[in-house]
């Protein structure tokens, strides 16, 4: 059980506290904080419950005049004088041209009165190759207008077109055959400036100002088109997001935004109000409550001064401590002579420091200790059954007297012992163990080359400088080979690939061997996982605990079924982020 020191009254923190409190008049000057907020908050809230209520207002009335236009739209598409027009204007005389045309462009001309928000309407017939419109009458057929408003027909862009800083709807009449252009296109322009214009019927105050933004593009209409870029770039990312209500600072001013988005349109519409109109109800108050700060700044220095001397001062020493042992330095401890209660935890955190230091050191060694000999251990186990297998190969070449493959064989047999005898590194690259495992599975293909097929993919180039383990790779194709493969009667087929993902690597062996079903398998599994009872300390045993202990619990060995029906084993190796090296 831990004993407190005893401290006396006066050393104490609690007892400065009590009488910094008393002195200190902390809890009015909450209050009148808090009635400044309270105030400011409703303030807020009634403005922007004002505001959104107008913002909301006019995009249902921007809606439904659009809804208008696109009702007169397609009802102007399948006008049947237009049709008429269009599939028979060879056959008719110059005078009855002229007469269909005037018509045509009568109806244009009511249909762009009948709303303020229409600059101008386009007819593309293409069958008569003329481009009719209410403001510029009878044109020439204007080609570019027409590919690119059908072109853009069926998309999936919004019912509102963005076209040469403009605003635009389009629809088309097909031909009898879907593979032909359309008969004609109409297309109506809105007017940008009555747009902004409208836009000021919904700023409450003189200061501010709104905005109509297209989502899909960014494109924007301002209320006031000399507006502060800042602001309209600010608005325009802020309307990308879900909030619809915001404060921000900018060029020196605090604004209070609101916006509003319609899903039907693609449109959403923000308003910005400087902060200063907010707060101008609250002035006086605001006066008052200056006057009240001012008497109590001596009060509020007092109260400050103490706090950091007694309390901030002294925690932030603590803080720095803790902040230096997260950093790894376990040397720094807290010089103090002060008996309080800050005392007694510099001392309990000096104390810490040297024990934690003496279990690192501990701890750190026995894993280091541990993966040595574990690494030693697989040294030594030389396969018996691969050794006698290498000489009757070298037996067997030597009577046929082929000369350049003993020399091929002795080679690759020197450097596969050189590797796996060598007591220089315990860590390599992942290159030099890919070329030691496919060295393996080189000179069993003298052996098996007939019944066994290997498949050994080429290790990415990003892979080739993770440092890995020695032995992590060829044991387990071994494995493969002595308990699989070469029980095998038919052709036997073993598969090394890599894979690099977002924060691992990972290399992957399968066979399509047959005599390990899905009970094995499990058992395996918990051997590795350690719920298994098992002393094994060899084999894949061996190769997952040098992998945890080198690079976490998230890395190691993963067994499942192969594809391949055998058995599939995953070496998982977690990297950093910022360089990929473990």
């Amino acid at each position: 059980m831990i004993k407190f020191p005893a401290f006396s009254m006066r050393q104490s923190i609690f007892a400065r506290l009590v009488l910094t409190y008393i002195i200190v008049v902390i809890p009015i000057i909450l209050l009148g904080v808090y009635l400044y907020q309270w105030s400011y908050q409703n303030a807020s809230n009634d403005i922007t419950r004002a505001t959104v209520k107008q913002l909301e207002y006019y995009l249902d009335g921007l809606n439904r005049e659009v809804e208008w236009m696109e009702l007169q739209l397609f009802n102007t598409v399948e006008d049947g004088e237009l049709s008429k027009l269009s599939a028979t204007w060879s056959l008719m005389d110059s005078a009855e041209q002229r007469k269909s045309l005037n018509e045509l462009l009568h109806r244009l001309t009511s249909f762009q009165n009948s709303s303020p928000y229409i600059k101008d309407i386009f007819v593309h017939i293409r069958t008569i190759n003329k481009t009719v419109s209410a403001v510029n009458g009878v044109q020439p057929f204007d080609e570019v207008r027409f590919h690119t408003f059908y072109s853009r027909a069926g998309t999936n862009e919004s019912r509102l077109l963005l076209w040469n800083n403009a605003l635009h709807l389009s629809a088309s009449k097909q031909s009898g055959n879907m593979e032909e252009l359309p008969i004609l296109n109409v297309q109506i322009e809105l007017d940008s400036d009555k747009l902004g214009k409208s836009l000021n019927q919904i700023n409450l105050y003189p200061d501010s100002g709104s905005l109509l933004i297209l989502e899909e593009n960014g494109f924007t209409i301002r209320s006031h088109p000399e507006a502060d870029g800042s602001i309209l770039q600010f608005v325009q990312a802020a309307s990308a997001t879900d909030d619809n209500e915001f404060q921000m600072e900018m060029s020196g001013r605090s604004y209070h935004l609101n916006k509003v988005h319609s899903d039907s349109l693609g449109l959403s519409i923000a308003a910005f109000l400087p902060e200063e109109t907010v707060k101008r109800p609250l002035k006086t108050f605001y006066n008052w409550g200056l006057l009240f700060a001012l008497t109590s700044l001596l009060a509020v220095i007092a109260f400050s001064y103490s706090s950091y001397r007694f309390i901030h001062r002294p925690l932030l020493y603590l803080v720095q401590g803790f902040k230096r042992m997260e950093n790894g330095s376990l040397d720094a401890p807290i010089e103090h002579e002060r008996r309080d209660e800050f005392g007694y935890l510099y001392a309990r955190y000096n104390q810490m420091l040297v024990r934690l230091q003496s279990m690192i050191d501990q701890d750190y060694k026995q894993k280091m200790m541990m993966q040595r000999a574990e690494l030693k251990q697989l040294q030594s186990q030389i396969n018996p059954h691969f050794l006698y297998n290498s000489f009757f190969i070298l037996n067997s070449l030597a009577k046929t007297g082929d000369v350049d493959r003993i020399e091929l064989f002795t080679n690759m047999l020197g450097e596969y012992f050189r590797f796996i005898t060598r007591n220089g590194e315990d860590h390599v690259p992942l290159s030099e163990e890919v070329k030691h495992s496919r060295m393996y599975t080189e000179i069993q293909k003298l052996r098996f080359s007939r019944r066994i097929r290997v498949q050994f993919d080429e290790l990415p180039r990003e892979m080739e400088g993770i440092r890995v383990p020695r032995l992590i790779i060829q044991p387990i194709i071994e494995n493969a080979y002595e308990h699989s493969l070469e029980k095998k009667a038919e052709e036997g087929l073993l598969r090394v690939t890599f894979e690099r993902r977002e924060n691992e690597a990972c290399i992957i062996i399968e066979d399509n061997g047959e005599y390990m079903d899905d009970s094995d398998i499990v058992a395996l599994q918990e051997r590795l996982a350690g719920t298994a009872p098992s002393h094994e300390s060899t084999g894949i045993i061996n190769i997952h605990r040098r992998l945890v202990l080198t690079f976490g619990d998230e890395s190691g060995l993963f067994l499942s079924r192969s594809e391949l029906n055998g058995l599939k084993v995953v070496i998982r190796i977690r990297l950093e982020e910022e360089n990929d090296h473990v």
